[in-house]
């Protein structure tokens, strides 16, 4: 996968200071499984030049049924580990929000847990878009939330309807993933991804770490033009810093 790109000298140091989703809670979705595997993708995620991370555990009906009281409790014994082993990079958490149909009462009985702000990742099914995508962000907005989209270049439906993101775009900020800009989901995800910053439409970045092979993922990518030129692309629109810098 990764051979396709030409290597640089040295590795860049990546562009933004905070990251803003990624899956480092312990054994509550399909990220870290526990808190050693925690520690060891937070220190890994440092390595790549990350001093802030927001965990984004996913909240979704079905398959991650979490509540402000699950992923509390793990980020209480994350907080445990990294006080005991001495690592001071500050983490805290929100949430990814699949739009599903216990989503609108989460929002109505006030279950939300916000980034800083109020800002709010909110994540689309993946056969196709939700039919009540904007109704959730209405309901968010009248909240005083400020929805963030997350990974549109990841959803194939909108890759031949490109118009509905311009749509959406004008509405809510979106959150693209740097493992798409690294190619790691494939070609097409990595091209369209690429259109979406040279449009202007990367407002936010996130490594979307669940795993090791992630970060081993992203320091290969760092190492290589491609991510000088997506750093070069970003760098004046990602607000990833400018409001999540506390």
């Amino acid at each position: 996968m990764f051979g396709l790109f030409s290597k640089k000298a040295d590795p860049i140091p990546l562009w933004f200071k905070t990251d803003i989703h990624c899956h480092v809670l312990p054994g509550i979705d399909d990220g870290s499984p526990d808190t050693e595997t925690s520690l060891k993708l937070i220190k890994g995620l440092n390595s790549l030049g990350i001093v802030r991370i927001i965990a984004s555990p996913h909240v979704a009906a079905v398959e991650f049924p979490n509540t402000p009281e699950t992923l509390g409790k793990a980020y209480a014994e994350l907080q445990t580990a990294l006080k005991t082993n001495g690592i001071e990079i500050p983490v805290s958490h929100s949430a990814e929000y699949r739009i599903d149909e216990e989503l609108p009462e989460i929002i109505n009985s006030d279950r939300v847990l916000p980034y800083p702000d109020k800002y709010v990742l909110i994540e689309n099914q993946w056969l196709q878009e939700p039919w009540n995508l904007e109704e959730v962000i209405f309901s968010l907005q009248i909240k005083g939330y400020q929805p963030i989209f997350a990974h549109p270049e990841r959803f194939p439906y909108y890759h031949t309807n490109k118009k509905r993101l311009v749509e959406l775009h004008e509405k809510i900020p979106f959150q693209l993933n740097l493992l798409s800009l690294a190619g790691y989901y494939g070609k097409h995800i990595q091209k369209f991804a690429e259109g979406l910053a040279e449009d202007g439409f990367c407002d936010f970045i996130g490594t979307d770490t669940h795993a090791q092979r992630h970060i081993d993922a992203l320091r290969e990518y760092l190492s290589t033009k491609t991510a000088t030129k997506h750093r070069d692309l970003t760098i004046r629109t990602i607000q990833n810093d400018k409001v999540f810098s506390a």
